[in-house]
């Protein structure tokens, strides 16, 4: 199988190119990065073909795209933050430019595309755990944007017969994820922080709930579903049903860390999610032999990467 990860020199997509290496069903790795939030020292070392630009770009994509089998999207403008921001821009990355990886998959011979969205879709919804056939409350332009992803991939499906997959991802954390940008996820910037003696920035009370995912596990999912050729229009969550504070997340770091942590409060930020946890019985039914990484190992080994 020839495999294209957009987004594939950030953070989950140079995790998941590392893990398809592995797999000898795996003859080809293609990546399509514009390094905006990527780095290419992701990739550095790793046996694939290197495509940079921008996935707003329909010829670029129809080059990477070319005798290839199944493409896994990635590729996004991250952060609630960040969308409240600038909400065009995050519009133009997440939205058009999943408009525009669909076209190219349906027009190279409707490609088997897999594709990220978000838990932040259940948005103000109070109901957990989050189950898929709950109503969606977007609370961020981001949110928005990955509804907008899903929605595009089931019109795509049932409007030209376009094999597709979109997970819902949760919080995903592990090796690789940067703490050294604004938008940076609370996990690496905690654990960072724990580290180099700096307080923990809790924003509002700190007893929002999230259902953190260690990226092993859901780039085992991935790989699952490209060598098995997974397709259902409907979302799935990629969670395990797992809930944790943030002030419960504090101890944990400061056990793997051996650190004591300092820790400010700051005010909520707009359109933060307060609870989010996975009812993950869709994804067992789908993916039974996927087992969870618990929070604590998973944090454990993100630890010895930052001291790394």
């Amino acid at each position: 199988m020839k495999i294209v990860i957009t987004g594939g020199a950030g953070f989950i997509g140079s995790n998941l190119a590392r893990t398809l290496m592995e797999r000898r069903e795996i003859s080809e790795i293609r990546v399509i990065d514009n390094l905006s939030t990527g780095n290419k020292e992701n990739v550095a070392g790793l046996d694939v073909h290197f495509f940079e630009g921008d996935i707003q770009d329909a010829a670029l994509l129809k080059q990477a795209f070319h005798g290839t089998d199944a493409i896994v999207h990635l590729a996004a403008l991250p952060s609630v933050p960040r969308s409240v921001k600038d909400p065009l821009a995050s519009h133009h990355a997440n939205a058009t430019g999943t408009l525009q990886v669909l076209e190219a998959a349906r027009r190279a011979g409707n490609l088997h595309v897999i594709a990220a969205s978000s838990s932040s879709v259940y948005g103000a919804n109070p109901r957990l755990p989050k189950h898929e056939h709950l109503t969606t409350a977007p609370m961020s332009p981001y949110a928005v944007t990955k509804l907008a992803t899903e929605a595009y991939l089931s019109a795509y499906h049932y409007s030209f017969g376009l094999p597709v997959l979109p997970f819902r991802f949760f919080n995903v954390y592990g090796p690789g994820q940067r703490a050294d940008h604004p938008y940076a996820a609370v996990i690496p910037k905690w654990i960072s922080a724990t580290l180099n003696g700096r307080p923990l920035t809790v924003h509002g009370d700190g007893t929002q709930t999230r259902d953190f995912t260690y990226v092993g596990t859901v780039c085992q999912v991935l790989t699952d579903a490209l060598l098995r050729r997974v397709v259902d229009p409907w979302p799935t969550n990629l969670a395990f049903g797992t809930r944790t504070s943030l002030l419960d997340l504090i101890p944990e770091i400061e056990t793997a860390t051996g650190v004591r942590a300092l820790r400010e409060h700051t005010s909520e930020r707009v359109g933060d999610v307060p609870h989010s946890q996975a009812d993950g019985t869709r994804l067992r039914a789908l993916f039974p032999t996927i087992t969870s990484t618990p929070l604590q190992e998973g944090i454990s080994v993100t630890t010895k990467w930052f001291r790394a």
